[in-house]
């Protein structure tokens, strides 16, 4: 017995943001003080340094809960199964519903009791719930599931990652380019294949790590507003990555059994391209080795950093559509890990 993820699903919003959408931006420090290069600049820099060339933004009538209920219902019919069969739904995401242009961070009803009215699944005793962990949101999400189904509390969970990012971004602040709308959803269920979840690690680090990630007021100064931002300091949280994440990596991996020359593809959290590269780098670096090539797709420079979205979308397109060269087969060991506010990390070992 072994419990795999059985069917995927993404929803990637159609409205494509390119860089240069930001080229009348008004662009403010922390201080509240404007840049003094031009907003050209600023764009070549963060594209030089993020690898971001566009994102997604979902419609104006499309909020987290729909994004969801988008993905899911392509993963409930890849998984071939009744919806109703289905004992738990777990949302990950960061700020709930966001109607847009309102940016009022809406909690109640849960996003995940959103996701099931939407399905119109009466099965009462489906239990829906949300779950808030930063960016590796998705992946504690499938750890939770495995938990159920281990317990015998479930047979199969549906574990969602959504997120709707462009509306909690201080539209004055630089690092509101980065951010991107998009869910990602699978089915977890118990299976008599081999494979699938071999293993897992999580970690909290909440002393100053805690604070690299939080909402604030805009930068601009004429706005009074007490409204709140999605903001970070990006050296910190680049710092945190690089030197947490490889050795989450390895405990993992060595938890499976499995040898490092024995996985095929790693699914990184798409926080910025120089940054997945870096993990990478000191990653492999732990074995004395250096990156294989092809092992880790990337999907930030065209999707931007979708948060919970970012693995279980890049994941399902890889699967279904060759998505830039990148295939899995049966029985491939993969590696799916993340990092966020927090400062949470995660990583499971997973054979497919």
């Amino acid at each position: 017995m072994s419990i795999k993820i059985s069917g995927t699903g993404s929803f990637i919003p159609k409205n494509i943001i390119k860089n240069d959408s930001f080229l009348n931006s008004d662009f403010f420090d922390k201080n509240g003080e404007p840049y003094q290069n031009s907003n050209q600049d600023i764009i070549d820099k963060f594209e030089s340094i993020t690898g971001i060339k566009e994102r997604r933004y979902a419609n104006k009538n499309h909020n987290t809960s729909d994004l969801a209920t988008f993905a899911s219902i392509e993963a409930i019919k890849d998984a071939r199964i009744d919806k109703e069969e289905i004992d738990y739904i777990i949302v990950a995401h960061n700020f709930g519903e966001i109607d847009y242009n309102t940016n009022q961070y809406i909690a109640l009803p849960s996003v995940a009791t959103l996701v099931k009215h939407k399905l119109e699944i009466k099965n009462d005793n489906c239990v829906a719930y949300d779950i808030i962990f930063g960016c590796p949101g998705w992946v504690e999400g499938v750890i939770q599931a495995k938990a159920f189904i281990n317990s015998g509390m479930a047979k199969r969970c549906l574990v969602i990652g959504a997120d709707t990012l462009s509306r909690t971004v201080d539209k004055n602040d630089r690092d509101s380019l980065i951010f991107a709308d998009g869910a990602g959803a699978s089915i977890v269920e118990k299976t008599e294949e081999i494979g699938g979840i071999l293993s897992h690690k999580t970690i909290t680090k909440a002393g100053k790590e805690a604070l690299y990630l939080f909402c604030k007021n805009s930068y601009n100064p004429k706005i009074k507003s007490k409204t709140k931002f999605i903001k970070m300091n990006g050296r910190k949280v680049y710092e945190f990555a690089i030197s947490t994440i490889p050795a989450a990596l390895k405990s993992c991996i060595e938890e499976s059994g499995k040898n490092i020359d024995d996985i095929k593809k790693i699914f990184l959290h798409q926080a910025n391209e120089k940054l997945d590269e870096a993990v990478l780098k000191y990653f492999y670096k732990l074995y004395d080795r250096s990156i294989p090539n092809n092992i880790m797709p990337i999907s930030v420079d065209v999707l931007g950093n979708t948060s919970v979205a970012t693995i279980p979308t890049l994941y399902d397109i890889v699967l279904k559509k060759n998505f830039k060269g990148h295939k899995l087969n049966k029985g491939d060991v993969i590696v799916f890990a993340s990092v966020g506010a927090g400062m949470n990390v995660n990583a499971i070992t997973y054979q497919i």
